[in-house]
């Protein structure tokens, strides 16, 4: 049984979609844990990991997301595990989901440090594995420059199958090439691939929205893979918003009250709008939300108010979701095109 264990040096640099993309370019049977979550989701008394549910759901894998997870409090972790107990639980839940599959992924937390204080940080993860071990390094080109070279001075890899570093969401990857890549070279870590950056893959849809507020979808649910680059929050009058800027960049998600009637329909027939959010769960009139349908614009109600929805909403990171089918296309070509598979999985 192949495996391969992804960590990063930071959190969001993007383990679960280089993933995805794996899975989707060499089309192999696989299975797949996160031993310590770090999205928690909670569902009708029921714990799990958001990138967990995400691949069972795109994969259509028989576990259940909560079952491919150890867990996540680290004082509860801390409590409940001595070494050799994390290294066994690992251990049978890696022998579970990897029953007749080409292969196992195995997903680290969020950073490389995290979870060593109970033994599930991601290089004791390969330790116990002994699977091919990658790291994902992202940021600014100096501060990916300073990762590599850390790695290479203080990163002890005694004993694992450590492959090499693939750069995530580089702008200008010519130009990396160019001035960057000479750097590392020098301090002599395998390079594995260069994926360029996708704006597409940063934005946030309107389905990932709605299952993190727990909204309800009264309108152009026809429209919920449209994505939003920019936020307006419509709390002043339409006039103020026709004068603002804001209110006509392009893919913007519009944030109002229910019963401001004059914004919403000033937000339907304006071009840039790609979404609304209604708050407080004052239902507009059925004429009002009509308009969205008949144009595909989703509408999601909540409970809470406008400013305490557009504060959460800007707190979130944008995470795919498995009804997102072209950008998990993308995942995959990113992939194929961008990182060496071969050197990363074979032998």
């Amino acid at each position: 049984m192949k495996s391969l264990i992804v960590g990063s040096m930071d959190g969001n640099a993007g383990k679960t979609s280089l993933i995805i993309g794996l899975a989707k370019a060499t089309g192999k049977s696989f299975g797949y844990i996160k031993p310590l979550g770090d999205r928690l989701v909670y569902r009708k008394k029921r714990v799990w990991d958001y990138d967990a549910a995400l691949l069972t759901n795109i994969f259509g894998m028989t576990q259940n997301p909560e079952d491919i997870t150890v867990g996540f409090e680290h004082l509860k972790m801390r409590f409940k595990y001595d070494e050799e107990g994390a290294k066994n639980r690992v251990l049978a839940m890696a022998r579970d989901v990897s029953e007749g599959k080409d292969m196992l992924f195995v997903e680290g937390g969020k950073d490389i440090e995290y979870g060593i204080s109970f033994y599930l940080n991601v290089l004791s993860l390969a330790g116990y594995l002994g699977g091919k071990l990658v790291i994902l390094v992202g940021g600014d080109e100096n501060y990916i420059v300073d990762n590599v070279i850390f790695i290479k001075k203080y990163l002890q890899f005694t004993g694992m199958d450590f492959r090499g570093v693939i750069i995530n969401k580089v702008h200008n990857v010519e130009d990396f090439k160019t001035v960057f890549v000479p750097m590392m070279k020098k301090a002599e870590i395998n390079i594995l691939g260069i994926i360029p950056y996708r704006e597409e893959l940063t934005l946030f849809s309107m389905e990932y929205l709605s299952q993190y507020l727990l909204a309800r979808v009264v309108a152009g649910e026809d429209g919920l893979d449209r994505r939003i680059s920019n936020i307006f929050v419509g709390a002043a009058s339409v006039d103020s918003a026709y004068s603002d800027a804001r209110f006509h960049r392009e893919n913007k998600l519009v944030i109002t009250s229910g019963d401001r009637s004059d914004m919403l329909l000033a937000s339907f027939e304006d071009k840039c709008t790609a979404a609304v959010i209604i708050t407080n769960n004052i239902l507009p009139p059925q004429n009002i939300l009509a308009k969205a349908d008949e144009k595909d614009i989703p509408v999601l109600l909540v409970p809470i108010g406008v400013y305490e929805t557009a504060r959460q909403i800007e707190s979130l990171t944008p995470l795919i979701t498995a009804k997102n089918t072209a950008e998990i296309e993308i995942m995959g070509k990113l992939v194929r095109e961008n990182v060496n598979i071969d050197e990363l999985l074979n032998d």
